[in-house]
């Protein structure tokens, strides 16, 4: 009984279920003295078909000890539950017992005539090895549902050796160890159930902002590899700033699981933000609509110089063809001009002088005729958009796009996380903060935020800067990307110390063998990268 429940209390411990199912056999046959048993789980195949296979086998005087696991061939196959012709398979042991929930004690399985025992015979004369007394078990979950079978062979005298049937008191003892066995299993396989049922929401939600907008398509995918790329670089250094960070397997699944939620909140950011690709862009380019203001104007100045001329020169048409051309030519080169002028600042740089914005102002003051009246050539909100400084996005639409990671922590703060995920709002919210504390949505500093969440920032912006999937930009190579990474270092932007490992490291190399076209990758010179220090690495 002190045995019993020694190995009950073992196994409601026991988080790795390899680990449980060999527990089970192995406190079975410590409890019953049998000299080999097999554990079995009821399994479904992809083609629907229910079989039983065998998960844990042991077997004292062969000196075999098997789990199913990474075994690719095994002497015992699975054993199909229902004939072929969809009959119940009940001539085997172990099917029987599924079938019927009921114990099977045999004294001896060469004088019984119940069961097919040819397959044991066969394997037994093979091996040198004979099979007498078995006692197969049913293990029921609560639902009442037969979800294994412990089969124990040979039990044994305690003094002599001597092979002999199972008691009923043994059969008793090995039904309660079979009942905790269930119950322990079915918890472990629930919390597997839970855990596969979290992920597969996270990554169905991380897909669905992917597949939102074409020009992010692997950006929640990404973020998380370069999280841990970097996470675990810092958890193995052994000296300096890191050297007592370090993650338990739960860390690590915390921090895996907070990276792939870290955009969660973009779900609520419109389209036609996200995809800007141009200054001019709300649902299209309106560019084009600039252009055949253009086009309008260049047919005006063409009438005017027309009407003038005949005005000045009566129907006299020598000097017509010349007067005209020399005039129209000089006008439409300089609306030509202008409208290359606008195209291009239409597309979103880094820099935008203020003499090209000046420029922007002075173009807009033309008038055209859109039928009924003269209108501005550019609209006060075409103006706005075109004088953009950096980038595609006006200030109010980058308020827009901010608040993604406003709705990400109001999102997660909302969730009921598990003890072992509780800071995955806090790791997933900060990928937007600054080392100075100038970033958003808090306002944090350095000292602020965990490790993971400074770790989470510099994936967030290197994914970004090297992504070729982005409306607005082409994806820049190692070089380009890790200059802009070094000047947010510079300016207190992202982690100097988590910089400094992520150059040291070589992570950016990792990420891009695997992740990166071959024409970004160029050669990294890392003393030529900004905010990055070799010999403060080296000391």
């Amino acid at each position: 009984i002190k045995k019993l429940t020694d190995i009950g209390i073992s196994l409601s411990a026991e988080k790795d279920t390899e680990k449980l199912l060999e527990s089970i056999l192995v406190g079975a046959k410590e409890i019953s003295n049998a000299d080999a048993g097999t554990l079995y789980t009821v399994h479904e195949t992809t083609d629907g078909e229910k079989m039983i296979r065998m998960e844990s086998l042991k077997n004292d005087t062969l000196g075999l000890s098997e789990r199913r696991t990474g075994l690719e061939s095994t002497t015992i196959p699975d054993i199909p539950m229902y004939n072929p012709d969809g009959t119940k398979n009940i001539r085997n042991v172990v099917s029987f017992t599924v079938h019927s929930g009921e114990t099977v004690n045999i004294e001896d399985a060469y004088n019984h005539e119940g069961f097919d025992f040819s397959g044991m015979r066969r394997i037994a004369k093979e091996l040198g090895y004979h099979s007498k007394s078995f006692l197969s078990v049913p293990m029921t979950n609560h639902l009442g549902e037969i979800i294994g079978v412990l089969q124990l062979i040979n039990a044994q005298d305690d003094a002599s050796k001597a092979l002999i049937p199972f008691s009923a008191t043994i059969q008793k003892l090995v039904e309660s160890l079979a009942s905790q066995a269930a119950i322990a299993l079915t918890k472990q396989q629930l919390i597997n159930e839970q855990k596969t049922l979290l992920e597969s929401i996270i990554q169905l939600v991380a897909s669905a902002i992917d597949d939102k907008t074409p020009y992010t398509g692997e950006h929640c995918r990404r973020v998380p590899v370069l999280t841990m790329m970097l996470a675990d670089a810092a958890h193995e250094t052994e000296d300096g700033t890191f050297k007592s960070f370090r993650m338990s397997p739960e860390d690590r699944y915390e921090l895996e699981i907070a990276a792939w939620l870290h955009d969660c909140g973009k779900i609520t950011t419109p389209e036609y933000i996200i995809d800007k690709a141009t200054k001019l862009e709300t649902i299209h380019d309106r560019l084009s609509e600039v252009m055949t203001r253009f086009e309008v104007l260049k047919r005006d100045t063409e009438i005017n110089l027309l009407k003038n001329h005949l005005s000045e020169n009566g129907h006299d048409i020598s000097e017509l063809e010349s007067a005209i051309n020399t005039g129209l030519e000089q006008a439409v080169s300089q609306l030509d001009s202008e409208f290359q002028f606008i195209a291009r600042h239409n597309t979103g740089g880094e820099f935008m002088a203020e003499e090209d914005m000046q420029r922007i102002r002075q173009i807009a003051d033309r008038t055209w005729h859109n039928g009924e009246s003269p209108a501005p050539l550019l609209s006060d909100n075409e103006i706005h958009n075109l004088t953009i400084p950096r980038g595609t996005l006006t200030s109010e639409e980058r308020e827009v796009i901010n608040h993604h990671i406003v709705a990400t922590i109001n999102m997660l703060e909302s969730l009921p996380f598990p003890k072992h995920l509780q800071n995955v709002p806090e790791y997933a919210g900060g990928h937007h903060e600054r080392m100075d504390g100038r970033g958003y949505p808090k306002g944090l500093t350095r000292e602020q935020m965990s490790v993971q969440a400074r770790v989470m920032g510099i994936a967030d912006v290197f994914e970004a800067l090297t992504a070729k999937d982005r409306p607005y930009k082409k994806g820049k190579t190692l070089t380009e990307a890790l200059n802009i990474l070094g000047r947010m270092c510079e300016d207190n932007h992202i982690d100097p110390e988590l910089f400094q490992l992520f150059i040291e490291q070589k992570i950016f190399q990792k990420y891009a063998d695997e992740y990166m076209d071959p024409e970004q990758i160029d050669e990294v010179v890392p003393d030529n990268i900004p905010g990055y220090n070799s010999s403060k690495q080296q000391t």
